[in-house]
């Protein structure tokens, strides 16, 4: 037997169970609100509090003002340092600045002592190597003197003439020598006497004369450079005693 199939129209819908229509209303579930505990203070309480706040804050503030003030304290002290510190190093500073000076001014004097000290020793080698054969030249002086001596007296004959000529080129020779190492003769002008360069050997009183004058030349006299080597023999004329 083949099972017969249910109705799709009739047959599911008696087959799906329908909810029971409840007869109430759906109840409203509201939440009721707790309110909190509500303390009551009182006047006396809520003084105390306010007072005690505002001591807390006096304590506060207090606190903050001995710490700016300790603080404020400290930064005297080491401004007061930093001051003392810096007033020394500026006294170390010119201390300094006047021993730099002190030092510069030693060793400029000690240099310019230097340099006059360089001059002097190469002026005195200069002079020692003009001077040094003073002596010696001195000596060739008095041997040119017998020459001029010799070429004083005229020649008397063929023979004296030729020996003249030769007294005179040693003479010329010696002349010569003697300029090479810086010697030269004293010339008289206008016959004044210079007592720095002439020395009177003998004296004569003249009316004709008001002033001292040379009137004759006994010995001749040289320099040396710049140097009086030897003074001019002469003999004087002076004035006329009253």
């Amino acid at each position: 037997m083949k099972a017969k199939k249910p109705d799709n129209g009739q047959n599911q819908d008696q087959m799906i169970p329908k909810p029971k229509e409840s007869s109430k209303e759906p109840e409203v579930q509201e939440t009721a609100k707790q309110p909190g505990q509500v303390f009551e203070v009182s006047d006396q309480e809520e003084i105390e509090y306010l007072e005690q706040e505002q001591g807390e804050r006096k304590l506060s503030c207090r606190d903050e003002s001995e710490t700016t003030a300790e603080i404020t304290a400290a930064d005297q002290n080491l401004i007061k340092k930093l001051e003392t510190e810096l007033d020394n190093k500026e006294k170390e500073l010119t201390q300094f600045k006047t021993m730099a000076e002190e030092y510069k001014d030693r060793y400029l004097r000690a240099l310019a002592e230097l340099d006059n000290f360089k001059k002097r020793a190469e002026k005195e080698k200069e002079e020692f190597y003009q001077y040094a054969l003073s002596d010696l030249l001195k000596e060739i002086l008095s041997v040119i003197d017998n020459f001029e001596r010799a070429l004083k007296t005229p020649p008397e004959n063929t023979e004296d003439k030729t020996l003249r000529e030769g007294v005179e080129l040693i003479y010329r020779m010696l002349m010569n020598l003697i300029s090479r190492y810086g010697v030269t003769p004293i010339e008289l002008k206008d016959n004044k006497f210079d007592p720095a360069i002439h020395h009177a050997l003998a004296v004569e009183e003249s009316e004709e004369v008001h002033d001292p004058k040379i009137k004759e030349e006994l010995q001749k006299g040289y320099f040396i450079h710049n140097r009086l080597l030897r003074p001019t023999m002469v003999k004087v004329i002076i004035p006329k005693k009253n």
